[in-house]
């Protein structure tokens, strides 16, 4: 594969800096940069100015108002918006339940739904995980029973991300008992304002309420809801988790907290020399340094393949571990380069807003939580374990 960009794909990078240059909103990149928490309307604000631009729906086709960006701009804009300091999107919708309709769905609900994801005016969250099935998805035991023109939910999803603001949920439901787990499953839209649908949050060990409990009993979903045929849901589910685990990678994502903690550890004194300057410390650094240059080369090389006709499988898997463990890792050497500053800290610190008196050092308190939180990026998605089982027996046929 060739490394170098071409002078178009040059061209679209310089469009992409000139438009943030432009258009990103001052205290959300400062937000993102700062590790600060980001409100609903910070998220809904940049939206609004994604889809202005047409840039929003990235890789959705144009006839359903998509970008239809190649995978390589694709990669250049998550590189970019790392630098920058851009908000990640919320992938439910736009990045997760969009691809499934447009794939599967059929023509209603892809006039349905997909302008109101590209406006907005629908916040997704994703209904799979559930208490006994999360990595052993296929284990599920939420149950939709057909009654006339419509299914009967009733079940529990767990670890709902920003359920608090969905008013719609995608989920994978039973729908027949007689057959192979994976056989048995369909993939429904359900409307989060039905009657018999209650959400309770979880409170993370970063404080944060960012995931959620949805509990459905006696829930009527129409049958029109129904994505694909019954008892075929898997075959979607793998589908948007390809999408899912690719996105987990987040090479952009690390490449701007590396440079922040190269940042970090240049001003850290220990024994009166800045903390860059430690030998072992250092050589930490450079280690992870190298893992994601390679992860980024590798990332190249499979959105290569995939501009080129390809679909990534295995691939999809070995980014997500690697991806994962590599931001762990930048996190771990940012919470040891603050050091003791790193335990005590309020929650109300995470707020870009906050003018109180900091209990630590004042970029500790972003950093520690961060750290924390992104312990649960090599589980969801499919832990990496998991994901490693499926690299044994796709590519090494173990």
């Amino acid at each position: 594969m060739n490394m170098n960009y071409t002078a178009e794909e040059l061209a679209f990078r310089d469009e992409v800096r000139a438009f943030l240059d432009k258009k990103l909103p001052a205290d959300i990149a400062a937000k993102v940069k700062g590790f600060r928490r980001l409100s609903r309307e910070d998220y809904q604000r940049w939206q609004k100015i994604l889809s202005e631009q047409g840039w929003y729906a990235t890789h959705w086709p144009k006839e359903y108002g998509g970008a239809e960006w190649s995978p390589v701009q694709k990669h250049i804009w998550d590189e970019e918006s790392g630098r920058y300091g851009v908000p990640r999107s919320i992938p439910f919708g736009v990045n997760m339940v969009a691809p499934v309709i447009i794939r599967f769905g059929n023509e209603e609900q892809k006039q349905t739904y997909l302008p109101r994801i590209l406006s907005g005016e629908d916040w997704w969250c994703q209904g799979y995980s559930e208490p006994g099935a999360g990595s052993d998805l296929a284990s599920l035991k939420t149950r939709a029973v057909r009654q006339g023109d419509h299914y009967v939910v009733n079940g529990q999803k767990t670890w709902t991300t920003l359920g608090q603001y969905a008013n719609m949920i995608f989920c994978l439901v039973r729908t027949n008992t007689e057959v192979k787990a994976q056989e048995g499953i369909s993939f429904l839209l359900i409307d989060m304002n039905t009657p018999g649908i209650s959400v309770r949050p979880i409170i993370t060990l970063d404080g944060e309420h960012e995931v959620n409990e949805v509990f459905f009993e006696d829930v009527k979903v129409p049958v029109e809801n129904l994505v694909g045929e019954e008892d075929k849901g898997w075959t979607y589910a793998k589908y948007l988790l390809t999408y899912e685990r690719t996105g987990l990678a987040g090479i952009g994502l690390s490449k701007a907290a590396l440079a922040h903690l190269k940042e970090l550890a240049s001003r850290r004194i220990k024994n009166g020399r800045p903390l860059i300057e430690d030998t072992v410390f250092s050589q930490r650094i450079a280690e992870v340094e190298i893992d994601l240059t390679a992860a980024a080369i590798s990332n190249l090389r499979i959105v290569a393949s995939v501009e080129g006709g390809g679909m990534p499988g295995a691939e999809s898997s070995m980014l997500k571990v690697k991806g994962t463990e590599i931001r762990q890792a930048i996190n771990d050497l940012a919470r040891r380069a603050i050091g003791p500053y790193a335990i005590p800290f309020v929650e109300e610190e995470l707020n870009f807003e906050y003018e109180g008196e900091f209990l630590s050092d004042e970029n500790a308190a972003p950093l520690s939580a961060q750290y924390f939180n992104n312990r649960k990026l090599s589980i969801f998605g499919g832990s990496n374990e998991i994901q490693k089982n499926i690299v044994s027996k796709m590519i090494l046929g173990l």
